[in-house]
């Protein structure tokens, strides 16, 4: 907390040759009586005072509108940061890649320019490639199991670890997922071949590049803010995402197939600059990671609730859903890749992997 300003009293002692009467005719002329006046007077200013200094905003971004499964994870962060301050800790939201898309955004983390980022975990490998073993493919077996890793004390101390022996300057504090990640274009996929020599716009990581390459498909890297027109020009015949995601930027309209392959979690992680953090109290501190331990826990769930919700809205709106995709065949290329990879990626990929796997 900050130190109380200075306060000063100037003490004025009346004029004895110029006493003033009260309203009830009383002669005011008692210096204590005015000294005390004075003491409250002041210990008021300086309790407002310090309220409005001990308040303080921080910046919290990401790439997402709202209503999306970032949103949730910031609703559940500043609201018992807030609560846990009483009030002197205060998030601002900053949504939609105002502050920038996804890898700016964690440069800005790393400089102190941004204060708290969500960001997935694909493109945090931007930064720490290892990061690209949470991208491995049908490396999550169903909703259930997504949830309960995220929520998971070991996943997430095993990816702090690997963030603080691979990147300075930007700290993860918590997982979230915004679902499983699916095709969608203006073509139907219900088996691998269907992607063969198609354009497929894929996250800047090696494991999205291995893994659609062994599918057969030509994988082209963009910013999510330009696969709308890259879509609509055919720049790329397919793109993949998160039901509510493809949802609420509106993807539909210029790809109105979407292909339930649900071959990767739409995983990502919570962060807080170092330059922030290294000004905050021990007390401040815990209240952030109890905060942030809160988004773990609760997001995940949420956001799969939230990816029903925006397929129902999606068939009522006339998108061509496809259910009857053949996973299995997916899921026969992608198994040998998940150990070679995630040894490929390093020891701590390795070590995460191996721990998202043991959950039942």
């Amino acid at each position: 907390s900050p130190s109380p300003p200075d306060v000063q009293l100037t003490i004025l002692q009346p004029r004895w040759d110029d006493r003033r009467k009260s309203k009830q005719g009383e002669t005011v002329h008692n210096p204590a009586r005015i000294f005390s006046g004075l003491i409250a007077a002041a210990a008021i200013m300086f309790s407002g005072g310090a309220g409005a200094q001990e308040a303080k905003h921080y910046r919290f971004a990401h790439d997402q509108q709202l209503n999306s499964g970032y949103s949730i994870a910031y609703d559940i962060f500043s609201a018992k940061l807030k609560e846990l301050s009483k009030g002197t800790m205060l998030v601002d939201q900053y949504p939609g890649a105002q502050l920038g898309q996804e890898p700016q955004i964690l440069q800005l983390v790393r400089s102190g320019d941004i204060d708290f980022a969500i960001v997935s975990s694909a493109n945090t490998s931007t930064i720490s490639p290892q990061a690209g073993v949470m991208s491995l493919h049908f490396l999550f077996r169903s909703d259930e199991h997504n949830i309960k890793a995220m929520g998971d004390q070991k996943v997430f101390d095993a990816i702090r670890d690997m963030i603080d022996d691979t990147v300075q300057g930007i700290h993860a504090i918590a997982l979230g997922t915004q679902g499983f990640r699916h095709m969608y274009g203006k073509r139907e996929v219900h088996k691998v071949d269907d992607l063969k020599g198609y354009k497929v716009r894929v996250q800047a990581t090696a494991t999205e590049d291995t893994m659609f390459a062994a599918y057969g498909a030509q994988t082209v890297h963009m910013p999510f803010g330009s696969v709308y027109t890259s879509l609509q020009t055919g720049v790329v015949d397919f793109a993949e995402n998160a039901v509510n995601v493809y949802l609420i930027n509106k993807h539909y309209e210029v790809a109105p197939v979407l292909s339930m392959t649900e071959h990767e979690a739409n995983n990502a992680i919570m962060w807080i600059s170092d330059k922030l953090w290294q000004s905050l109290s021990a007390e401040q501190k815990q209240w952030v990671l109890t905060s942030a331990r809160d988004v773990s826990v609760q997001e995940p769930k949420r956001a799969f609730e939230l990816e029903r919700s925006a397929a129902t809205k999606l068939e009522k709106v006339g998108v061509k859903i496809v259910t009857d995709v053949d996973k299995a065949g997916f899921q026969k290329i992608a198994d040998p890749y998940l150990d070679k990879l995630a040894k490929e990626l390093g020891p701590h990929a390795d070590k995460i992997k191996t721990l998202i796997r043991a959950i039942n």
